[in-house]
């Protein structure tokens, strides 16, 4: 079932900048969550599941669309806690999609690049002004996620390779 994610926030009080880039995040997790419906159903799911199927560079494409939606949502301020929902949202969709088979029908469950873009938005629509970003951990917790998309890359494509030896 398709989690209820809060209505798109009104651009007209942001700055240019900022309205663009919200702009196209939300396109980026359309495509990547929600391009593609179910028919007869009102389900949908994106690119990111299919991504999953191809061993290494799909997950490493996929990951790296979601940790640039987190390292958009640092240069727009957002708290540090919300950054590290974020990121714990791309972990975890970074470590489950590793699983074969299993990893790709949650992923096309946990919408993980929705969920961000929501709570970038909820941030957007109300900011706390007394909950400024902390920008150096925002930038640690961008670090780690693109050195475990790219572990995890390197992982996949190990145990492809490895395989496909034993195999021939």
């Amino acid at each position: 079932m398709a989690k209820k994610l809060s209505p798109p926030v009104s651009m007209s009080n942001l700055p240019t900048h900022s309205s663009a880039s919200l702009k196209r995040l939300r396109q980026i997790s359309h495509l990547l969550d929600n391009a593609i419906p179910v028919p007869g159903t009102k389900y949908r799911f994106g690119l990111d599941p299919i991504l999953g199927l191809l061993p290494g560079g799909g997950d490493m494409a996929g990951g790296l669309m979601s940790v640039y939606i987190v390292f958009e949502a640092m240069r727009m301020g957002v708290p540090s806690e919300t950054i590290g929902r974020m990121g714990f949202n791309v972990v975890l969709d970074l470590l489950t999609g590793t699983v074969p088979v299993v990893g790709d029908l949650f992923d096309v469950a946990w919408k993980a690049n929705s969920l961000n873009v929501a709570l970038l938005e909820k941030h957007v629509a109300a900011p706390e002004p007394s909950k400024a970003s902390n920008k150096i951990f925002a930038a640690v917790v961008i670090v780690a996620l693109i050195s475990l998309v790219i572990g995890m890359a390197a992982l996949s494509l190990w145990l492809v390779t490895s395989l496909w030896n034993l195999i021939f």
